[in-house]
């Protein structure tokens, strides 16, 4: 006899079991966000250190660019041994240490004098820091908490680092403008700490820890041992995932992602603006818009994740985003104007849209690995980046220009969206759909 009917037979009214409004999933997806929101300031300042940096030391744009590249060389190469680690010691620990080692390496570089202190703050220190905050980050929480709702929760995280830069980038432009650009890494510093007590009290590593299923499973899912060796894992997983093709095409697209993205507009449109006369100020102001509509598009390409193709998805943003980087060099002018406007609400919403369809990709191809193994992609996607905005510095001193970097970084992206739909999709029967899938993919 259950409880309720013996509570019935009794004369009592049958006691209802407290059902909760709000799955605790999506409390940790909020803190998440916020966690990845904070430490977005870094992403910010870059681009805005360029001028100043070489104005004040003398350093050339391609030294300045060399800390830059190794920042985002780190960003994307920590990311799979981060992932790793977060199955080791717990995603919180990891987050919070990561917090700690970014705001140490951008408190410390407002004592530089020379250019290899920049390279080891900003470059390796802030690099490791922020790698550990990578998407694979985003990519963990929204495996182990979600089942249902994937591509959404991967958008919204995703977009958690454009708000973060819509945040912060037109303030941080300010400071660097009056000549301040140390009250701007203070600023980065700081908010990386204020976020670490939110990870460390609220961030919670698997549903089983508070007695949950994920959000939208249909039985309990047991909380996995810690994995021993993280960093012999993280290279397994690769040398697993490298020996099959789609791997490569994934890798391959997001690296001419990453390259188009953090390496190009995020380090060099600020000062390609300013060598057209546009104000420091303004020229932020627009990348702060591109992170207005960065947040829409990263959602909505969720949203779209979990209904539609991502193959078909990703070849339509890379088109999108090659063909608006081709009259990139004909819209930089002194004064903002509505093509310029057009162009960035355009390049915002397809920012990184990539990314909820690649989620989706390797976690289609490779199931319970395959945080690690967007890690790995995430890694090409920061290689890409690192070469571009190395390359884009060493291109401006040499011909004065940034054009030539414009019209190649198109050129990639057509390449791009022919690779993407060439990945082939993997077979799921009944047996393996949980393990290797772990959702349902429309076609």
């Amino acid at each position: 006899m259950t409880q309720t009917t013996e509570a019935t037979a009794a004369g009592r009214t049958p006691h209802k079991p407290r059902r909760t409004r709000i799955h605790r999933a999506w409390f940790v997806a909020a803190v998440a966000f916020v966690t990845i929101l904070g430490a977005a300031a870094f992403r910010s300042l870059p681009g805005l250190l360029i001028d100043p940096l070489h104005q004040e030391f003398g350093w050339s744009r391609g030294t300045i660019a060399a800390a830059v590249s190794i920042n985002l060389a780190l960003y994307g190469l920590t990311a799979p041994f981060a992932a790793a680690l977060m199955d080791r010691f717990g995603i919180r620990r990891v987050v919070a240490a990561a917090l700690t080692v970014i705001a140490i390496g951008s408190g410390l570089t407002v004592w530089m004098t020379a250019a290899w202190q920049l390279l080891l703050c900003w470059g390796l220190l802030v690099g490791l820091g922020t790698g550990s905050m990578a998407l694979a980050f985003a990519a963990t929480v929204t495996n182990r908490w979600f089942t249902e709702r994937r591509g959404l929760v991967t958008g919204i995280l995703t977009a958690a680092s454009a708000s973060g830069q819509l945040i912060f980038l037109p303030v941080l432009a300010l400071m660097v403008d009056a000549g301040h650009w140390r009250a701007g890494a203070v600023t980065v510093a700081l908010t990386a700490l204020a976020v670490v007590p939110f990870v460390w009290l609220l961030l919670r590593d698997h549903p089983a820890d508070v007695g949950l299923k994920p959000y939208g499973a249909k039985e309990f899912v047991p909380k996995p041992d810690p994995v021993p060796g993280a960093a012999r894992r993280a290279v397994t997983v690769l040398f697993k995932a490298a020996r099959t093709g789609p791997f490569w095409l994934l890798a391959g697209t997001f690296a001419i992602c990453g390259a188009s993205t953090n390496g190009l507009i995020q380090t060099h449109f600020i000062p390609a603006a300013h060598d057209e006369h546009m104000p420091i100020p303004a020229a932020a102001s627009l990348l702060a818009v591109i992170g207005v509509f960065d947040v829409v598009g990263t959602i909505a390409s969720g949203w779209f994740t979990d209904r539609y193709e991502p193959r078909r998805l990703l070849a339509v943003y890379y088109a999108l985003r090659g063909i608006s980087l081709l009259f990139l060099p004909i819209l930089l002018a002194p004064s903002v104007h509505p093509p310029m406007i057009f162009f960035i609400v355009f390049y915002g919403l397809d920012w990184v849209a990539t990314v909820p369809p690649t989620v989706a990709l390797c976690r289609e191809q490779y199931g319970d690995d395959s945080a690690i193994v967007f890690g790995w992609v995430l890694a090409s996607h920061q290689v890409g980046a690192a070469l571009v905005a190395f390359i884009g510095g060493v291109v401006r001193d040499v011909s004065g220009s940034y054009d030539m970097v414009w019209y190649a970084s198109g050129a990639l992206c057509a390449a791009a969206a022919l690779m993407a739909l060439v990945i082939r999709r993997r077979p799921v029967t009944p047996a393996a759909e949980p393990a290797a899938v772990g959702q349902s993919l429309p076609t």
